[in-house]
């Protein structure tokens, strides 16, 4: 089992940046990929970017520039530096962790709590 915490939200003015922090604890393995995710009132949750363990990134386009997915791997921490930010930001995000060993096909993937973001003036 994974345990899986979010933090970092908060409230934002238009252009605003903020840095969200995704802390996993417990049998992670040493395949990883780190997702992070939002949701927004009345809408589905839609994929952000994610992290492999060989630093692999990717972005969804309306993130492009202007957040940045990394990772501590010593402390099994993943970060979102979310810079630019605008009203449409304004969600729910979620940190996606999914783990599993090299010899197994398909992983375990755990979900945080969720951590909120408010873009606004």
């Amino acid at each position: 089992q994974v345990r899986v915490v979010e933090s970092g939200g908060g409230f934002v003015q238009p252009g605003g940046s903020l840095r969200l922090s995704c802390a996993a604890s417990g049998n992670i393995f040493s395949i990883n990929i780190i997702s992070w995710y939002r949701q927004s009132p009345g809408k589905d949750r839609e994929w952000v970017a994610h992290i492999t363990s060989s630093d692999t990134t990717n972005y969804a386009d309306f993130v492009k520039g202007r957040f940045t997915i990394s990772r501590d791997n010593d402390d099994h921490v993943v970060y979102l530096e979310m810079n630019g930010l605008q009203p449409e930001d304004t969600a729910v995000y979620y940190c996606n962790w999914v783990t599993r060993r090299p010899s197994h096909d398909i992983g375990s993937t755990f979900w945080g709590q969720g951590t909120q973001v408010t873009v606004s003036s």
